[in-house]
This record gives structure tokens, sequence and C-alpha cells, in this order.
């Protein structure tokens, strides 16, 4: 099935060309809407893929009504389409808050440009604040990107999991089922893995002791470091630094 894009145009030789431009592109395109009240409908029935908005419908309605409607909806990225960029326009505009503005006359390539950041932007922001975990597990969200790059650039720290998980915003819980589905292991556990990750490379590469490697790596005992290097690798540390040499040897 294809996605369908809703035209609020006015125009009936834009409404055409920009009908023209969504069709190659692969879109379904629905034009012919002139009034608030028509759009509205249209999106209630269909629950189009995108909106298109020109701001100032020929009938004296405008535009930005379909916008507030859309920002209140929460679900449908919109752009406007207008001839014009005066403050006043502006100010209407900044307060529906819209994903895009294209003042005509526009080329084929600004629209498909700006058609394409915008659903490509409201496509993530929709990762980012997922809730019930529907979306793509390829891609990982960009909140939990900042959290692995935190983990990774504090690994020798102690890692705490409310910290991490204020770092997304999210509930501790939401925080720890959302990094499973996507990382495919805890939080705990890829911290604990990284870390032992670290850890061999100090073994083999340096001549820090067992135990002031334990410590820096953020384990609260010696102990507690050599039953996880050993849980994870079936060696102990100092076993693995002992091969490692010889093999350098």
């Amino acid at each position: 099935m294809k996605k369908i894009i809703l035209v609020v145009e006015d125009e009936l030789l834009i409404a055409l060309d920009v009908k023209l431009i969504l069709e190659s592109l692969g879109y379904e395109a629905i034009i012919g809407i002139k009034t608030i009240a028509e759009a509205i409908n249209k999106v209630e029935e269909v629950n189009p893929f995108l909106v298109l908005i020109d701001i100032n419908l020929g009938n004296g309605e405008e535009g930005t009504e379909i916008g507030s409607f859309l920002l209140n909806k929460d679900s449908i990225p919109y752009i406007y389409l207008t001839s014009y960029s005066d403050q006043l326009t502006l100010e209407k505009v900044n307060k529906t808050r819209p994903h895009g503005y294209i003042v005509k006359p526009f080329t084929n390539e600004n629209l498909i440009a700006t058609i394409s950041v915008v659903l490509n932007n409201f496509y993530y922001r929709k990762i980012d604040t997922n809730t019930n975990l529907s979306c793509d597990t390829k891609v990982i969200p960009f909140r939990l990107k900042e959290v692995v790059n935190y983990i990774n650039e504090n690994i020798e720290k102690k890692l705490d999991l409310d910290e991490l998980a204020n770092l997304t915003k999210w509930k501790k819980h939401h925080f720890n089922k959302v990094f499973t589905k996507y990382l495919h292991v805890t939080p705990y556990q890829y911290i604990l893995n990284k870390k032992m990750e670290k850890t061999k490379i100090l073994l083999s590469d340096t001549i820090i002791p067992v135990n002031e490697i334990a410590f820096d790596m953020g384990f609260q005992s010696y102990s507690n470091f050599c039953n996880a290097f050993k849980k994870t690798f079936d060696i102990t540390p100092a076993y693995y630094r002992k091969i490692s040499q010889e093999k350098k040897d």
C-alpha cells in the first residue's frame, strides 16, 4: 500500500504539480482539499503519512488552523507551502510548530529535499520517544546512542543505572526494557562486557598490577573483578596476562 500525502492547496495547477512530484517518489497524493473542515475530515479518514498545507486558502481561511490541529494530534508531520515569509506570517506559523516551511515558487528539488528531511527527522523522533517498542529493532534510538557513548567514554567509572536512565528521561524500568531490546543485553551486562574488553587490553598491553586494574575499572573488590573476568572468559586475569605476554615474546 502506498503512503498517502495530503495536499491542502487551493491553486489547482500548484496542487497538480505537487501531486506529480509526490507520485514520482512513490507516494499517493490526495489533492482537491481547499477548506479546514475538509482537511481535518480527510486526516481523520486516511491518516496520511504527511500533510502539505497552503497557509492562505482561497476562501479566506488560514492553513495554520490545520497546523494547530495537527500539532495537538502530534502523530503526523506537516509542511507549509506559502508565498509569504513576512514577520506576521512567521509568528503565526511558529505557534503551530511545523516540521517544514517551503516558500513559493519552489523547485522540484527543494520540495523533494524538504519532504525527505522532514520525514527522516519525524521517523527518528518517533523512535527516540517510542514507548510501545513497536519500531524497527535495527535502528537504535538516539537517546540510547547517547547512553552507549556515555558508557563507552566513562567505562572506567562506576556507572549507576539510575544515572543512565536519567540521561534518556525515561523511567528506569522502561530504560532497561528499551536498552535490552535494542542492544540485546541488559545495561548491566553491556557495561560489564565493555569493562572486560578494556581490562583485557590493560592486562595484555600494560604492566599495571591486576588489583589496580580492578579498582581502576570500578570494581568494589579484587575478588569481584577476578570472578567477573573468569565468568566472562573462563580464565583468570593473571593467567590471561601470562599467556598474552608469552605470545608477544
